[in-house]
Order: C-alpha cells, then sequence, then structure tokens
C-alpha cells in the first residue's frame, strides 16, 4: 500500500500504531513492551505536538554504550516529522532552528553535553529544553547590528539518548526508557536506512494522516490518568495517553499499562543530587547535635559508593556544600563541639529539610520481653483479672524460714498431737504460745486461705 493509495481513517489508529511498533522492533531490542509501546505512542505524538500544551521528552538512557539508543534515534528518525538529528549541537543553533524549521529535535550522546565529559554545564541549552517542552514557550535574543530584540519560538518534541541520567529538571519532564544491551537470545534485523527508508516513510505518511483527523480530538482530550499517577508525570504522560485513547483497540489499556511501570521506572533512578545530600547528611550526623563543616566534609568523603570524593574531578568542599544546602534554606553556622568552636552545621537547621524531601526513618520494633521462668517449682499460674476485679487470691508457699525453731503446742492436745484452738487441725505455732491455725486466723481477718 502506498501513501497515494492509503485514505486516512480515524478508526485504523490502532492498525497504524500496531505497523508502527513492529517496524521499531523490527530494529531495536527494547527492554520491555512497556518500552515499545512508549516509544510507539511518543512518535505518534509527534505530529500531532501542535494539539497538545506539552510535548514529554524521550529519554532513551543506559549505563553502557551499545544498549540500542542510537538505533532508536535513526529508526524514529523516519517516522517522526521533519526530523533534526544532532550531536552536540549548541543553544543558538537550536533555538534558531526550532524557531524557523519546528522540528522534531533527536538529540544523541547528550552525556557529552550534559555529563561529567561537558566542559560547562550548558545551562542555555538546558533551560532552552526545560522550557520548550511547554506550547507558547519562547526565548528572548538580541539579533543583527542593531540588537534588536527578537522572541524565539522554543517549543518542540524532543528525543534525547546518552548515558547515565539527564539533569534532574530534564528527568523530571521525560518519558524514562532504560535501554540496555541485547543478551545472547536477543535478535533483531541489520538496520540499512537506504534499504528501509521507503517503509518507513510510508508510515510516517500514514501517521501524518492520521493525526490531521485527530487533531481537534487529542486538543480536546482529557485521558484518564492510572491510579497513582499524578502531578508531573501525569503531565508528562497525558499526550501519549490520548493519542492511545484516540487509536482505540487495545492502545488504551497497553498505554496506561507502559505509564505505571515507565514512571515507576523514571522513580527508581537516583535522587537530584541535592536530595542525595540531605539523604546522605543525615546518615553522617547519626544522634549528633553539631557537627563541623570539615567532619562533615570527610564522613562524606569516605561513604561507600557516594559521589562527594569526585564531583566533575574535585571532591565536595565546603563552598559547593554550603551552596547546595542554600536551596533547602540551611545555613552554616558556628557551632561548639567538645569545647572547639568552627563553622558548621545542626541538626535542627535541617530537620526541616529532612521532613520535607526524606522519606521517614523506619523505626524498629522493640523485642519482645522474655519469658519469666517460675520462681519456684510447683507454683501455680497467674492469670488476668476481669478489668474492674481482683484475682482470687492464692496460697502462700511454705517459708521454712518462718517455721525454724517452732514451738509445739502441748496444752491442747487431740490423740497427742498439737492441734488449733479454734477448729482442732493439728498446727505448728508459728511464734510461741499461738494456738490458732493460719486458716482460721485468716478468716477472722477476713481473708479466704
Amino acid at each position: 500500500m502506498t501513501a497515494a493509495a492509503w485514505i486516512p481513517d480515524p478508526a485504523d489508529g490502532a492498525e497504524l500504531l500496531d505497523d508502527v511498533e513492529s517496524f521499531l522492533r523490527r530494529f531495536v531490542a527494547f527492554p520491555s513492551e512497556a518500552a515499545a509501546v512508549a516509544v510507539t505512542l511518543w512518535a505518534a505524538h509527534a505530529h500531532a505536538v501542535a494539539s497538545f500544551e506539552s510535548s514529554p521528552r524521550l529519554a532513551l538512557l543506559s549505563p553502557e554504550p551499545g544498549s540500542g539508543k542510537t538505533r532508536t534515534l535513526e529508526v524514529l528518525d523516519l517516522l517522526v516529522p521533519n526530523p533534526l538529528h544532532v550531536l552536540n549541537a549548541s543553544a543558538a543553533v537550536i533555538f534558531r532552528a526550532v524557531d524557523a524549521e519546528h522540528p522534531t529535535l533527536l538529540l544523541d550522546e547528550v552525556d557529552v553535553i550534559f555529563g561529567h565529559r561537558s566542559k560547562d554545564d550548558n545551562e542555555d541549552l538546558r533551560g532552552l529544553l526545560n522550557a520548550g517542552h511547554r506550547r507558547g514557550a519562547q526565548v528572548p535574543r538580541c539579533v543583527g547590528p542593531s540588537h534588536e530584540m527578537r522572541r524565539f519560538d522554543v517549543y518542540a518534541a524532543v528525543a534525547l539518548a546518552g548515558l547515565g541520567d539527564l539533569p534532574d529538571t530534564l528527568m523530571s519532564r521525560s518519558i524514562v526508557v532504560r535501554m540496555r544491551r541485547r543478551a545472547p537470545g536477543e535478535t533483531v534485523q541489520p538496520y540499512r536506512q537506504r534499504v528501509h527508508a521507503l517503509e518507513g516513510r510510508e508510515l510516517h505518511d500514514r501517521l501524518v494522516d492520521w493525526t490531521a483527523g485527530i487533531g481537534d480530538e487529542l486538543a480536546a482530550a482529557w485521558p484518564t490518568m492510572p491510579v497513582g499517577v499524578e502531578d508531573r508525570p501525569a503531565d508528562v504522560w497525558e499526550p501519549l495517553l490520548a493519542v492511545a485513547d484516540a487509536a482505540g483497540g487495545v492502545w488504551p489499556e497497553r498505554a496506561r499499562s507502559a505509564c505505571v511501570e515507565l514512571v515507576q521506572v523514571a522513580a527508581s533512578g537516583e535522587a537530584s543530587l541535592g536530595v542525595r545530600l540531605l539523604g546522605e547528611l543525615r546518615e553522617v550526623f547519626g544522634e549528633a547535635d553539631a557537627l563541623f563543616t570539615e567532619t562533615i566534609l570527610d564522613r562524606l568523603h569516605k561513604l561507600d559508593e557516594a559521589p562527594w570524593a569526585d564531583l566533575r574531578g574535585k571532591p565536595l568542599d565546603g563552598r559547593r556544600l554550603a551552596r547546595m544546602l542554600a536551596q533547602y534554606e540551611v545555613r552554616s553556622t558556628t557551632v561548639k563541639v567538645d569545647g572547639k568552636a568552627l563553622k558548621g552545621y545542626r541538626r535542627e537547621h535541617l530537620h526541616d529539610a529532612w521532613t520535607r524531601y526524606l522519606a521517614p526513618v523506619p523505626q524498629q520494633a522493640l523485642p519482645p520481653l522474655p519469658a519469666t521462668p517460675a520462681r519456684s517449682e510447683g507454683m501455680s499460674e497467674v492469670t488476668a483479672a476481669e478489668p474492674g476485679t481482683l484475682p482470687d487470691p492464692q496460697p502462700l508457699p511454705a517459708d521454712p524460714a518462718l517455721t525454724s525453731g517452732v514451738t509445739e503446742v502441748t496444752e491442747v492436745t487431740a490423740n497427742g498431737k498439737p492441734t488449733c484452738s479454734e477448729c482442732g487441725r493439728p498446727l505448728l505455732l508459728l511464734t510461741p504460745g499461738r494456738t490458732t491455725c493460719e486458716r482460721c486466723r485468716l478468716e477472722r481477718a477476713g481473708a479466704t486461705p
């Protein structure tokens, strides 16, 4: 079927997305079905980006090269509208290209731009990509010999591929797909653009026609989010779920399943450097009320698998520590520890940031009390009494210390044996001269023996 012979019909949306997914899967070993679904929906959303208030960034990330990131961008190059596939482009080039040509940006090797190998933090490009996810976003620049101010439109669909993670602000605006190398049993078809370009362009043209017919529907859509997906993740996934709902078939269900899975994938990534610092400060503080800055830095540098001993080739120092904590309204002060006063930080000043940004410290359950062994063999077990009542009195065990040296009664006898003067029971007197047994004594006192 050629592009010219194909008649667009919104009812064909599910079949079209099936074909796009199959095309992608032929050349890319996705880490999960959810990843393949997300990339398919993202490619379709790029054709209708003008219908949405925002466009999620597609972040194809992996810890090592050879994981399929670049190949995914190469296949997307055939499917998305007006692709601009670039490496290490400057912010000036990007915003001028977006304003003039309205491309779909496919940025490869972004770790060179934002990672530890970059020469600077590329704040201009990061700001442009952050702002450009929202429709109507513009950046002002002075142009021409007279330095006339001009506003450049920077709203565009963007896919990024690289090693490691993106800056935190970009990560929060992205659908994160963590790519991985193919296992020995996973096979894909070799990709050759000159061989597969025609097939890819046919799918591209079908996407153009289909999204043109549902543009108003997408603009008015308010897709239902899966339970637990809200705030920024909901903003990120809304365009893709709208596309899936418009396609119908099994795609609404598959899209929401992928949404839940990949939102968890994004959440399981490393915490922002600032939040990680707060968490590890809570660890190094332990039970201390205050610590010197030099003590904090020494303990942070010694933490296993922590980045503080090597941040872009330099260890975390007091100035950067202060700058990072200032974002959370934590300031250093003079603290006194062991009679010595130096600059440092107090637990009470960190408490608010710990409460706001960190999960509570789990409370350890107290161990059960050990069972109390019986004090003497033959003792009766004490049982709980009903509320408001007293348990029945238990007979006291005989104590040899109380009966040692007791004098037998000889004044009152029965058959030659000492007896109680009241009940006639045989007895031993607990004190010389007593003539009543213990039972009678208790009865007179009003207690039951």
